[in-house]
């Protein structure tokens, strides 16, 4: 080949190639804007499991973007408390927050459900209902109504029922209790008498020891212990009836949200369903090894009695009724809902139920 016609012909190619750099470069510019946003979480850094989500779900954000995206995590109190945590991220004081639906049911009681309400689903079923049975989307045609589009970023499974200074041990000895309990569990058991305590997770331990309170529910043994319930009161009570499967969200406020390029908010949505796994697994290791070293250092375990656990079914089933028929936000969630949770325990007694029964049987035998 002669050597002018050559270089001509690799000139063209490289003009070209230069050509086709200089186009996509800013197209690519474009799609992986520099962006960074704050998430104000409803937890304190203490509480490292449930805090840490957020710092996971900000972490894989700034990787799968190449460090363009950025999220800067901040504690409940350092922007905002956890109270005003979704106003702050309806009115663009921050970009978003990482906290329990449940919190602001006291704006609307629909509000609840993207938490999980008293007697709903388990874990595994929450997330069956959000991704597959509509959940998320029914959730976010009610969030829209307070500027905000959220995601689930967290499940702690099942909780614990609560410490509590003295045995429980029949419906009679909740009359007059003075338990903390946040969410929606407090209306229903306040139709039993108990008199519903709100306190931010700082200030239980020492309304415990002074005896304030007559008990308290949180989460469960790895938060708990950090916590140091266990000092201040001797009885762990089981299960946390009221919090079979709470979610946490992502809460962004939806003009941020929609000014996002698609390759982000599809980022985001996978991040977000990462934390939300890595939150579950997390307390399912965390919460066994806890167990076992409050149990060796004193705390004595107790179930809640079959006749405590029916008096708060049925007092839950009159609670949704009442609400269901004032509240349609409610009432639309609370049907598609429950509908799934029927679903989901007929198939659940027939695998998981048994299943997890024999297995439990055998570690009692030894066998495990």
């Amino acid at each position: 080949m002669d050597r002018r016609s050559f270089i001509k012909k690799t000139g063209a190619v490289g003009a070209g190639a230069a050509a086709a750099t200089a186009l996509a470069a800013p197209a690519i510019a474009q799609s992986m804007p520099k962006i960074t946003w704050r998430c104000t979480s409803g937890f304190p850094k203490v509480l490292d499991t449930i805090y840490g989500a957020a710092e996971v779900f900000a972490e894989a954000v700034k990787e799968a973007t190449d460090g363009n995206f950025n999220i800067q995590v901040f504690a409940a109190g350092e922007i905002v408390g956890m109270p005003e945590a979704l106003d702050a991220v309806s009115n663009a004081t921050v970009e978003m927050s990482h906290t329990c639906s449940y919190y602001y049911w006291g704006k609307d009681e629909a509000f609840g459900i993207g938490t999980g309400i008293p007697f709903g689903l388990n874990a595994r079923m929450t997330n069956g209902w959000m991704y597959e049975g509509g959940g998320i989307d029914l959730l976010n045609k009610f969030y829209q109504g307070y500027n905000t589009i959220a995601f689930p970023a967290g499940n702690t499974g099942a909780q614990m029922g609560g410490w509590f200074r003295k045995e429980i041990n029949t419906v009679e000895d909740l009359q007059g209790l003075k338990f903390r309990i946040g969410g929606f569990g407090g209306r229903i058991i306040e139709k039993l008498g108990v008199v519903p305590q709100g306190l931010p997770g700082g200030d239980i331990y020492p309304a415990l020891e002074k005896g304030t309170i007559d008990g308290a529910e949180f989460v469960g043994p790895y938060d708990d212990a950090k916590l140091g319930f266990n000092k201040v009161a001797p009885y762990y009570y089981y299960p946390g009836w009221w919090e079979g499967g709470v979610c946490v969200h992502n809460f962004i406020n939806l003009d941020k949200w929609n000014e996002l390029p698609a390759s982000y908010q599809r980022i985001v949505k996978d991040a977000s369903a990462m934390a939300n796994n890595v939150m579950m697994a997390r307390y399912d290791t965390r919460n066994p090894k806890t167990l076992k070293e409050l149990a060796a250092s004193g705390t004595q375990l107790r179930p809640y009695s079959q006749a405590i656990l029916e008096a708060c079914f049925d007092a839950a089933t009159e609670t949704y009724a009442e609400i269901s028929a004032a509240n349609p936000n409610f009432k639309e969630l609370h049907d598609s809902y429950m509908a799934y949770r029927r679903d989901g325990y007929l198939w659940f007694q027939l695998t998981e139920y048994n299943f997890d029964t024999f297995q439990m049987l055998q570690q009692r035998a030894g066998k495990l």
